[in-house]
């Protein structure tokens, strides 16, 4: 891949925007191999936890201004309302994709998370970003709406009144901000070490129940009540008695780590 890096160590894969010329500015090309690493990310049986990140100066100062020239030739209803992955187009499946892997996903932000990047970001479980990172619904500063997933997500995370205003006026806001807003889980000077060390603590749990509990919260947020509770049901008779379960209540008893198969 030309512009994203991928390193699996210990079970967590560290997935980087490497286009750190242009700030990791995201290209057609991008998106693809993006789209492209979380598929081969979720058929991996072995997988317990990823940490995305942009090398250089910036997370993702947004969508490649030449990407403009290519959208203004015409054809936007041909690229744009196919439904390529499932109910989403391959602009939306970019940011939601992270959603699907059944593995937990966190950003380390810094720089500036902007637009197509600020989209992305919040597909993740968990965002960690460094307290001089600034953040923008950027879109409507090139007389567009945000398109990427970010319709999906965002009202997950902030009021509607927020939501709007982010929106409608595409303004800057600083991490602090965005952690009042909900926008960011917690703020660290090292958001690639703080977003590692998570991780890390991530892949030391049962996997089986991780895993249970990304389909459970996903649920949680989409389907009603009886839907919930049901599912949730599900997921703990699966796992109660089970081998990663079974060495989670040895590992406690004999006070040691866990060590699973």
């Amino acid at each position: 891949m030309a512009t994203v890096t991928i390193e699996v160590l210990g079970g967590i894969a560290y997935v980087s925007l490497s286009r750190p010329e242009k700030m990791n500015a995201v290209t057609f090309d991008m998106i693809e191999e993006l789209i492209a690493a979380g598929e081969e990310l979720a058929a991996m049986p072995d997988l317990r936890a990823v940490v995305l990140a942009g090398e250089g100066r910036a997370f993702c100062a947004g969508l490649d201004v030449s990407n403009f020239a290519r959208l203004a030739m015409g054809g936007a209803e041909e690229l744009i309302m196919p439904r390529s992955h499932g109910e989403a187009n391959r602009f939306q499946h970019f940011s939601l994709i992270w959603r699907t892997l059944p593995v937990p996903v966190i950003a380390a932000l810094h720089g500036v998370v902007f637009g197509a990047g600020f989209q992305l970001a919040m597909g993740a479980d968990i965002r960690v970003a460094a307290p001089a990172t600034r953040l923008s619904i950027m879109e409507m500063k090139w007389g567009l709406i945000p398109d990427m997933g970010g319709m999906v997500t965002l009202p997950e995370l902030v009021r509607p009144d927020v939501l709007r205003r982010l929106t409608y006026t595409a303004e800057e806001i600083d991490a602090p901000q965005a952690l009042d807003w909900g926008l960011v889980t917690e703020l660290a000077e090292d958001p690639f070490a703080r977003a590692s060390q998570l991780a890390e603590a991530i892949a030391a749990r049962s996997p089986s129940a991780i895993r249970a509990a990304k389909r459970l919260i996903s649920t949680a947020y989409a389907a009603p009540a009886a839907q919930v509770l049901l599912a949730e049901s599900r997921e703990q008779v699966d796992l109660i008695g089970k081998p990663d379960q079974m060495e989670v209540v040895a590992a406690n008893l004999q006070g040691r780590a866990p060590a699973f198969a």
